[in-house]
């Protein structure tokens, strides 16, 4: 999700510019200088509605996370000929592996350092359960050397685009692509699909045009219901200033466009909502990188909480449950350099649900970009682990 050199400054800065905010809350300021409120006003949006609430089970106690590796990098990924990258989008193909789809990626160890590709992927051993180590990469889509799931050139048309989700139904998978036009500039979202579990890749659909409800369906993340036919989406914009609406398709319809239902409340006092009806935010405040999957019995949905500066994640026995009272936790805080551990990490984003994942042993693909040096700007993975009893206790 690379933007414009000139559009940042140095995390020392007393401005904020906005792809700072875009990218990882209020940088060196800091939820712990500010506080939420100042940092969703440094957004320009409300704060965020999805805030833990208070657990009638009084057994539970917060889950324990670690930081368990980096997963991008010089010496871990150089061999596919990149070393700077962000996102990580992980999805389970056809034929038994994992492909992990990432955004603006550089050949060199800083942004904008060599070749610049998006979006790339690579190939992981898929275990039963996710690895502790970290995932384990066994080769590039594309070959030796990873090479763009789309063929086009940076700065034409489309400067770049941008890996939303990806979801293998059958034998096929589908990847959501944001096709920008400069910063911030969303001009359609697109739907590439594979029959060879990654291999190669051929646009499927042209979606939905940027400005399409209200800007509010462009970033996206989707799962399957396994109990039905449907896939669930949940759809926001791009500039992590908007909430989160609600979005269904059948699986056989996915690559048309007119099928998409959306769901919104049916009365002035939104006591009743329905699907077809003009939708609303199920997620509320300033949404950025989303990953909804089923998780066990749950719909689990994690996402960057642009607004208030951390990963949240909300889940609940169906996916409508996700807007009334789901299960919410805060997983990871952002916090300024120097001062990170397990669970506060520095210009945070992403947070992706990798496969094979439990509810009480959550694993994570999760973003960092030191704006200014413009390293670190990788991919590390963390693990969640004790989640399931609180869970569960809320039905």
């Amino acid at each position: 999700m690379h933007h414009a050199p000139d559009d940042r400054n140095s995390p020392d800065d007393a401005s904020i510019p906005r792809s700072s905010v875009l990218r990882g809350g209020a940088l060196a300021i800091g939820a712990g200088t500010l506080g939420a409120a100042a940092l969703a006003q440094t957004a320009s949006a409300p704060a965020a509605d999805a805030a833990p609430r208070p657990r009638p089970n009084p057994r539970y106690r917060r889950p324990r996370v670690t930081r368990t590796a980096t997963l991008t990098g010089p010496g871990i990924t150089t061999e596919y000929g990149f070393e700077a990258t962000d996102l990580g989008v992980p999805c389970r193909t056809p034929d038994g592996r994992l492909l992990v789809v990432f955004g603006d990626t550089f050949e060199g160890a800083k942004v904008g350092s060599g070749r610049w590709t998006s979006p790339v992927a690579l190939y992981a051993k898929d275990r039963r359960r996710p690895a502790v180590g970290g995932l384990h990469w066994t080769g590039a889509v594309g070959g030796e050397r990873a090479e763009q799931l789309i063929d086009y050139d940076h700065g034409g048309e489309i400067s770049t685009y941008l890996p939303g989700d990806v979801i293998t139904l059958g034998d096929t998978m589908h990847l959501w692509v944001l096709a920008n036009a400069g910063f911030g500039n969303v001009v359609r979202t697109e739907i590439w699909s594979s029959q060879d579990s990654g291999e190669t890749w051929e646009r499927g659909a042209e979606m939905f045009p940027g400005d399409h409800l209200g800007g509010l369906s462009q970033q996206a993340t989707w799962c399957k219901d396994p109990a039905s036919d449907w896939v669930y989406l949940l759809t926001t914009g791009f500039q992590r200033d908007k909430g989160a609406i609600l979005q269904r398709v059948k699986d056989s319809k996915i690559l048309d466009a007119s099928a998409y239902e959306t769901f919104g409340p049916t009365d002035e006092a939104k006591t009743t909502w329905e699907w077809g009806a003009d939708p609303e935010p199920v997620v509320g405040g300033s949404v950025g990188e989303m990953c909804l999957r089923t998780v066990e019995d749950r719909f689990v949905l994690t996402f960057f909480n642009a607004g208030l500066y951390r990963i949240d994640l909300l889940a609940a026995t169906s996916v409508t449950g996700l807007r009334e009272e789901p299960f919410s936790e805060t997983l990871l805080w952002g916090c300024n350099w120097g001062h990170e551990d397990d669970e506060r990490v520095a210009q945070l984003y992403g947070g992706y649900i990798v496969p094979g994942s439990t509810l009480d042993d959550l694993h994570l693909t999760v973003s960092q970009w030191r704006t200014g040096p413009d390293w670190p700007y990788h991919v590390q993975q963390f693990r969640v682990q004790g989640l399931a009893e609180g869970i569960r206790a809320e039905g």
